[in-house]
């Protein structure tokens, strides 16, 4: 999972200005005092209960689920595909599954990443790292921002609630100096993208402390991701 950075916050939100019918339940000046820091303990590899499905309504993920994505950033196409992959992945004695990324630019494979996920009992999903193949000319150039929660120093991070609400803050990854990005649920409300009318939605602010770099990101409940920085959701498959 790869933040933007060639995006900011206030650019994501004017991509937005035709897609949402704003109905925000909090805004972007909550103070800090506002916020519920949620703890990235709870994806603890000890705390066990632990499973390779999701259930959780705004990141739901079971094998053979299916998200297609399309774009423009700074004039190139962009074109995503994230599947839910009938494989598993094994990090500090946690089954998680794995969810692969596939990205082009201007129909150039651009980066291709396989992140792990597993939901606890109570419905948070957590966060346990990503293999990332970063592709130039049709060949692997490096494999920045790749990290693992079993790894000395790191920890997995929460990347969704088990019931979000607007002030929750939490840490997605926990890579110091590697991967450090974290979120905070700012409001809810109507979005319209090429795949479909959604009432139920969720919107998270994206920081990476390491860079700067924002970005925003909205879940739909019952379907998961369905706006990334400037991409829209186009099609699905449960």
């Amino acid at each position: 999972m790869r933040l933007r950075p060639s995006l900011t916050l206030l650019g994501s939100f004017a991509a937005l200005g035709t897609l949402i019918s704003c109905k925000i339940a909090t805004s972007e000046d909550a103070t800090s005092a506002s916020l519920q820091v949620l703890d990235i303990g709870i994806c603890a590899p000890t705390q066990g209960g632990f499973s390779a499905t999701s259930t959780n309504p705004y990141f739901p993920f079971q094998v053979g689920s299916q998200w297609i994505y399309d774009g423009e950033e700074a004039g190139v196409a962009i074109h995503l595909e994230i599947s839910a992959l009938n494989k598993q992945e094994t990090v500090g004695g946690v089954t998680t599954r794995v969810i692969e990324e596939r990205e082009t630019a201007n129909g150039a494979l651009s980066e291709v990443s396989r992140n792990f996920f597993a939901q606890t009992s109570d419905g948070t999903v957590c966060y346990f790292g990503e293999e990332v193949d970063i592709y130039e000319g049709g060949k692997i150039v490096s494999h920045q921002g790749a990290w693992r929660g079993d790894q000395p120093g790191n920890a997995p991070g929460i990347i969704m609630p088990a019931s979000p609400k607007p002030g929750m803050k939490f840490q997605f990854e926990s890579a110091p100096g590697v991967a450090e990005d974290q979120g905070t649920v700012v409001g809810s409300g109507t979005v319209d993208v090429p795949a479909g009318h959604f009432t139920e939605t969720i919107r998270i602010r994206e920081l990476n402390p390491l860079d700067g770099g924002r970005d925003l990101k909205i879940y739909a409940a019952g379907v998961g991701l369905i706006f990334d920085g400037t991409l829209q959701l186009t099609s699905y498959k449960p």
